[in-house]
């Protein structure tokens, strides 16, 4: 199944970048809030990623590091799980930029030719790969449904 991010549902995995209830707050100042903060001294970087992958054969992890996907243009799926576990991975709709948790296993594929997303993440990341037959089953049926419900809508 296909989830849209909502700040409860993703919270095993990391956080949604927004201001938490803002109709609260009035019209007329500026808000400002920090979502995430490293307390640890390792940099950091900004990437800009165009997707053009519409299958997955592994997922990555970064152990170390935080990352943000911010999409910018297209349309695009998000795999996430917090274990090797290829029954437990969920997909999510990435229509809102998130922070992933150190550590969750992660993927994205495009629903359109392309998608652009911009990342940041530590200056220096280490990627762990998983891959395996039964993930591979479980992300093909995944964005099978997701193509077909977006053809169909």
């Amino acid at each position: 199944m296909i989830k849209k991010i909502t700040a409860e549902n993703f919270k095993p995995y990391g956080w949604v970048i927004e201001y938490p209830k803002k109709h609260l707050k009035g019209k007329s100042k500026n808000l400002f809030r920090i979502v995430l903060k490293e307390t640890k001294k390792f940099g950091w970087r900004i990437a800009y990623l165009i997707v053009r992958d519409k299958k997955l054969t592994r997922l990555e992890c970064h152990t170390l590091s935080f990352e943000s996907f911010e999409p910018v243009a297209g349309q695009s799926l998000m795999y996430v799980a917090k274990n090797k576990n290829a029954e437990a991975v969920e997909c999510f709709y990435l229509d809102r930029p998130i922070i992933l948790k150190k550590g969750v296993w992660h993927g994205v594929v495009t629903l359109t030719p392309e998608c652009e997303i911009k990342l940041t993440e530590n200056a220096q990341v280490q990627c762990v790969y998983w891959r395996d037959t039964q993930l591979d089953k479980v992300l093909a049926q995944s964005y099978s449904r997701a193509h077909k419900i977006k053809s169909e809508g």
